[in-house]
């Protein structure tokens, strides 16, 4: 049976999702554009425009206070004051991504399979405005920004379309699982509703002033500019990782030609976006919308891709003072406003990775009964495999871990095998490496409560005094950090 209202037209569907099914996002998305023209005022009255509603103006401060856009100290407590510190493109979008998320997941009346399909849209687009923005990490932040929210909107036809629900909705979304081919779906969508998405798309675009970005994207998505570039590669591997088995040449492909964009090689980029992912998981939630992260790819699963990548070795990271820094300032932001421990963590080791220039490291934590040392979380080459086996057992008191967490003691254990260290080491049933290996103690409130570990085994290099003191520099610094966010 075909769904009834068949073959209204672009024109039909764009009225009706922009003036019953969505109209707080279009106005909102309207408003916002007038602001941005309008240099003099545009700070005071943003704020005024989405003061009335409660639940969106916590839901924008919460992702502007968030680690991934605010890297200050003090906290904002305005959407007026957000525009000023993180610039109005910025704030822009973050209304724009609120009052979307918001239409769409407060979608009454949908059917399971109608709600599902949705929100696999809106978890693909959300991953894939955030790839985008990562891929043109080193352009300005305004091509930034207005790629993100280019990508975010760019199947804003389809999701609206599936936002209105109803027996329509339903009908098509059964045909469309029994069709074979991509090409029979948009044969089918085409008949059903008078239009393609992707037409809707550029419809609502121009009806709603989304910016000429968005439309250029959706007509000439082999455009070579980098910002329709990245947002058509972003698109693809979204759209490849959404599937349960990734089929093996479209992914080498596109991550391939995305690495080529962003100047990198293929395991460098596919370490930035398991980063990315876990950004837009920690984003999500900011968002209120942890609804979309069992639909977002899995930084671990991106963690075996491996079987369809080229082989390639992991990156040997030499110390980098400049990367040093910039983690060292981000943990100090961290200690003046408290944030997250998880966020520390990661931090804190990505310092010691990339800046001090280890091969691997971790933190290691006390079990509840005091009679362990269990991985939390490791970076690096075999991370994995480390955090499944590197469990150390503390029951002999004249052990390295439990002698120095009586003396609240960093070390450098320049060779496990020298005579030295031999009878510290020899209760350690975990494989070290010849090469040595650094330790330093998690404290909070000056209990030890675990310890940060550093070693290049892999790559066989032998630490410096210039590194050991970098490693007992972050880790001082991170200590200061968790003893502040669990107060």
């Amino acid at each position: 049976m075909k769904p009834n209202n068949t073959n209204k037209g672009v024109d039909y569907w764009t009225k009706r999702i922009s003036e019953l099914e969505m109209p707080a996002l279009c106005s909102t998305v309207q408003t916002l554009e007038k602001l941005a023209k309008d240099d003099v005022s545009s700070l005071a009255l943003l704020g005024r425009s989405v003061m009335h509603d409660n639940a969106l103006t916590s839901r924008i401060l919460r992702v502007a206070n968030s680690a991934i856009y605010h890297k200050g100290s003090t906290q904002i407590s305005t959407v007026s004051r957000a525009a000023i510190v993180l610039g109005f493109d910025a704030v822009r979008n973050i209304c724009i991504t609120a009052q979307l998320l918001s239409s769409l997941l407060e979608s009454k009346n949908l059917a399971p399979s109608v709600y599902q399909r949705l929100i696999k849209l809106m978890a693909k687009a959300f991953q894939a405005a955030m790839l985008t923005r990562m891929m043109l990490s080193d352009y300005d932040d305004d091509i930034q920004e207005e790629a993100f929210i280019a990508c975010l909107l760019f199947h804003i036809g389809e999701s609206a379309f599936w936002s209105i629900g109803g027996e329509f909705t339903e009908t098509l979304d059964s045909q469309l699982t029994e069709c074979e081919t991509s090409a029979d779906e948009r044969s089918l969508i085409r008949e059903t509703i008078g239009t393609s998405f992707s037409q809707l798309t550029q419809s609502i675009a121009r009806h709603w002033g989304l910016g000429e970005l968005l439309i250029q994207a959706v007509n000439y998505p082999d455009d070579p500019r980098p910002e329709i570039r990245s947002i058509f590669l972003a698109d693809k591997l979204c759209d490849t990782l959404s599937v349960a088995t990734p089929d093996k040449n479209d992914l080498e492909k596109y991550i391939n030609q995305a690495a080529n964009f962003t100047g990198l090689d293929e395991t460098e980029f596919t370490l930035k976006m398991q980063r990315c992912t876990k950004a837009t998981h920690k984003l999500a939630e900011a968002y209120g919308a942890k609804v979309l992260i069992d639909y977002l790819p899995d930084p671990q699963r991106i963690d075996k891709l491996e079987p369809y990548l080229p082989e390639a070795e992991l990156p040997i990271f030499e110390a980098n003072l400049n990367v040093q820094l910039v983690k060292l300032r981000e943990l100090t932001a961290f200690a003046i406003n408290k944030a997250d421990f998880n966020q520390i963590m990661q931090t804190v080791l990505e310092g010691i990775l990339e800046g001090v220039g280890v091969d691997r490291c971790g933190v290691l934590l006390l079990s509840p009964s005091r009679k362990q040392l269990q991985p939390r979380i490791m970076l690096g080459r075999d991370a994995e495999e480390m955090k499944r086996q590197f469990i150390i057992e503390l029951g002999d008191r004249k052990g390295l871990f439990p002698m120095a967490m009586e003396h609240k003691e960093s070390l450098w254990v320049d060779s496990p095998c020298a005579k030295k260290w031999q009878e510290q080491c020899r209760e350690l049933k975990v494989q070290l490496p010849e090469s040595g290996f650094l330790v330093a103690p998690l404290l909070v409130d000056n209990k030890v409560i675990g310890f940060y570990y550093a070693d290049r085994g892999p790559s066989e290099r032998c630490f410096a005094e210039v590194d050991f003191q970098a490693f007992i520099h972050f880790s001082q610094l991170a200590n200061v950090c968790f003893t502040v966010s669990l107060k």
